[in-house]
């Protein structure tokens, strides 16, 4: 689950931009309860993925959920504060490669799809969220 967190956060890295953008992407996701909905479709997917699932076996689920919902809001625009922990601290002696990280997109992206999020929505997330790789690899 820790992994988890390192590999989601690390899409969300922008955390602390949450500054000037306008809030499009935050309505193209559902808004809060949408956002929640694609969260918890992301962990139920992450549950049943063997490649990853071992990176979540320790982990409080539903501070992480709560926490990635905060995250994504914040990344799309929304009224929300992020109070969690940086996405290095997180994600400190996980030791995730990119292969993790990869598998927690799919994930990601598998969750919003069956949300009926549409492909632009979902790549401008996507791209909100990638400057965190830097901080989940290897950490």
């Amino acid at each position: 689950m820790r992994s988890l967190l390192i590999l989601f956060f690390l899409l969300l890295s922008g955390c602390a931009q949450q500054s000037a953008r306008d809030d499009s992407l935050y309505s193209d996701l559902g808004e809060q309860a949408g956002i929640t909905r694609i969260v918890e479709g992301m962990l139920l997917n992450i549950a049943a993925d063997p490649r990853i699932v071992r990176h979540f076996e320790n982990i409080d689920i539903v501070r992480l959920r709560d926490k990635l919902v905060e995250q994504i809001c914040v990344e799309a625009g929304g009224p929300c504060t992020y109070t969690g922990d940086s996405m290095a601290e997180s994600h400190k002696g996980q030791n995730l490669t990119p292969s993790d990280f990869n598998a927690l997109v799919e994930n990601l992206q598998t969750a919003m799809s069956s949300q009926g999020v549409a492909m632009p929505a979902q790549n401008r997330l996507l791209a909100r969220l990638a400057p965190m790789r830097a901080q989940v690899i290897d950490r």
